[in-house]
């Protein structure tokens, strides 16, 4: 992202090299993968993604004061002439339930309909996860589908995929 989006109370920006010590506070919290795919992080994994990231535009950081407490996922998916954009998120679980989620998700969406060009924005989201379900709707974003088991993340004691059910929000332009 070119220029970092500022809200009321948030900074969105690129992950520097230097974040990595808020990142690993978040991602290596056990239950922040209760609804995502992954494990917990190591540090040095957490320097690993920070200076990944740094170098593309697909994660933000969210940036409260001088502390990231957590990240936005937003990327163009294919085939690009479709100019749709798909949004993810997670949030250091200290920072949840006051409103920085939902905040930062809006200015994404508002960024990405004024200065990205897209025509819709989606999401996906496990059913079971009420506070993400509730967080799209929030942000005026539409429920289009359950889709029955269509990912998995981890494997059963005989290596046999534990399916999951997926929500799928959209948002299109005309709709704001």
């Amino acid at each position: 992202m070119s220029t970092p989006i500022k809200t009321k109370r948030l900074l969105i920006r690129n992950f520097t090299k230097d974040d990595y010590n808020d990142l690993y506070e978040y991602l290596s919290d056990k239950e922040t993968y209760r609804f995502e795919p992954g494990e917990p992080i190591t540090i040095g994994i957490a320097k690993i993604l920070c200076n990944d990231r740094s170098k593309n535009n697909d994660f933000l950081a969210v940036q409260l004061k001088n502390k990231v407490i957590g990240h936005i996922y937003f990327a163009q998916i294919s085939p690009i002439i479709l100019m749709t954009w798909e949004a993810g998120f997670i949030f250091n679980r200290k920072y949840q339930g006051k409103g920085y989620a939902t905040e930062s998700l809006t200015a994404i969406i508002e960024y990405g309909f004024k200065n990205m060009n897209a025509h819709k924005i989606i999401a996906h989201c496990n059913p079971k996860n009420i506070s993400s379900w509730k967080l799209l709707e929030r942000v005026k974003m539409r429920r289009e589908g359950k889709m029955r088991e269509s990912i998995y993340f981890n494997s059963d004691e005989n290596g046999n995929p534990i399916w999951l059910d997926t929500y799928e929000y959209g948002l299109l332009k005309r709709d704001l």
